[in-house]
């Protein structure tokens, strides 16, 4: 049995490379994928201090296979998210919501000694997904959950919709892209005008400075409204502008409660959606929907080692990186 190499968790804040043994065979419809990208989301910064494999937004290539295995081949490119368990039996799984399931297996809950920071990773096949020839490993790697979030809630959207995204970051550059090309009309509201005439390359048809303005103003009310920031909007200005029966999509990971004025959602039937990543199939269309559309995150790239891994945390937490961090592993 050999080994292979992880990055955890440390409490002081900085990952420490470690290893874990390697399956001399494996078992059920298990695989050996051997990581060649992982994304750095903000959600790992709340686990940086666990002992734990860190990241969960990973690519790589298919090594080995256990004897259930029935799709993949050794060679596949595949990546996997947040989501990579569950029941399969109960309603939440035969409704195709499988990431609700009461005995999920998500990121920061269970698998802890499984990570896309790492050399290796054992994961089962259904929750693998091939990744089209028509995207990169780095690019590929922060859509397995920054795209899969973002997509997730456009996911029945209509096109002519307006769709809001508040905030130019690692999500909303992502989330803009979509809706362009899901044939919406896209608003993007941000404190300052910094991001506008990126915001406007990535496919806005409008831009809202939101931080000094008294009032906003925009062409048509917002459908749909994703929320990508951390720091809570002025709601009584945002419930302004939404539309009838329209809805809200928090989507970044945030402590503390969500305040929003009640009588407006009532008066306006304003509907706030909770969000968790997406289904397995809403993953796979995401991916197959992003090579079709050219839809690619900006990345910064880092190197996959503790030094690399450490620059890229650091760098995500001051808010200085530029959209998507994603480490590279090196076999040469």
């Amino acid at each position: 049995m050999s080994s292979f190499s992880v990055f955890k968790g440390h409490k002081d804040g900085k990952p420490k490379k470690s290893t874990m043994r390697k399956p001399d065979h494996l078992i059920g419809d298990s695989v050996l994928v051997k990581v060649t990208a992982s994304g750095v989301c903000g959600t790992d910064l709340h686990y940086r201090t666990q002992d734990m494999v860190l990241g969960h937004e990973g690519v790589g290539i298919v090594e080995d296979l256990g004897p259930e295995c029935k799709y993949l081949n050794k060679g596949d490119r595949v990546g996997w998210g947040f989501s990579t368990d569950s029941c399969g039996f109960c309603t939440e799984c035969l409704d195709g919501a499988e990431q609700f399931c009461p005995k999920r297996a998500i990121y920061g809950k269970a698998n802890l000694d499984k990570g896309s920071f790492a050399s290796h990773a054992v994961w089962r096949e259904a929750f693998l997904y091939p990744i089209p020839d028509g995207l990169s490993d780095a690019d590929a790697a922060p859509l397995q959950c920054g795209g899969a979030t973002t997509f997730t809630a456009l996911y029945d959207v209509q096109p002519g919709e307006t769709v809001g995204i508040m905030g130019v970051g690692g999500l909303g550059h992502l989330a803009i892209q979509f809706a362009a090309k899901l044939g919406c009309r896209v608003v993007v509201l941000s404190g300052s005008d910094r991001k506008k005439e990126e915001a406007l390359k990535l496919g806005a048809n409008e831009f809202i400075a939101t931080k000094d303005a008294k009032e906003l103003k925009v062409f048509r009310p917002l459908n749909r409204l994703l929320v990508t920031t951390s720091a809570q909007p002025n709601w009584e200005s945002i419930l302004t502008i939404m539309a009838p029966r329209s809805s809200i999509y928090p989507l970044s990971v945030s402590d503390g409660n969500l305040e929003i004025p009640y009588m407006p959602l009532l008066l306006q039937g304003i509907k706030v959606q909770g969000s968790l990543v997406a289904s397995r199939i809403q993953h796979r269309k995401m991916l197959d929907f992003a090579a079709l559309h050219g839809i690619k995150p900006i990345t910064e790239k880092f190197p996959m080692t503790e030094e690399g891994i450490v620059q890229a945390i650091h760098k995500l937490e001051n808010g200085d990186v530029y959209y998507r961090a994603v480490l590279i592993v090196d076999y040469s």
